[in-house]
């Protein structure tokens, strides 16, 4: 990182409480990233939603706040026996997509949609690695290519 400074707002990770086990451990590991990145303690909020359903909205009021150059979204939702499963994980990632789209501030997806809670744990922080904290990466990576590209949210939102 070039600027590990944050005079124009610092970075949040929403955390959905639902599946705690699994999203606590996402959050642990975007917090670990960004702080191995070189962002301040200081630099790194944290807030706590019900469940993945509740991320795109939290989020959204956040990213149109100014306060913060990119926001990482942790969540789980483990496959049951009924189609919620299908209505919440898509609700909540293509909320966040155009959450991110909207305005232009970088939503890391740390939501992860399983079969099983074993792979969500896998996932978290066990064999499979830890994607809150690759989801924090990612979001760094993409800070600092907007900022090569002279683009900020005061740009209006992205059409694609």
């Amino acid at each position: 990182m070039s600027n590990k400074s944050t005079p124009h707002g610092g970075y949040l990770i929403v955390t959905a409480q639902f599946n705690a086990l699994v999203t606590e451990r996402l959050a642990a590991g975007a917090r670990e990233a960004l702080l191995h990145a070189g962002i301040a303690p200081p630099d790194i909020d944290e807030e706590q939603v019900a469940g993945a359903w509740e991320l795109p909205l939290v989020v959204a009021v956040a990213a149109r706040s100014g306060r913060y150059r990119a926001v990482v979204a942790c969540g789980a939702v483990i496959r049951g026996e009924t189609p919620h499963f299908d209505h919440v994980s898509r609700t909540a990632i293509d909320g966040l997509a155009r959450v991110q789209l909207d305005t232009q501030t970088p939503v890391g997806l740390a939501v992860l949609t399983t079969d099983t809670l074993e792979q969500a744990l896998d996932r978290a922080g066990g064999k499979g690695g830890n994607k809150g904290g690759e989801a924090a990466l990612a979001v760094l990576q993409a800070v600092e290519a907007i900022a090569r590209h002279g683009a900020g949210a005061e740009d209006g939102p992205l059409r694609v």
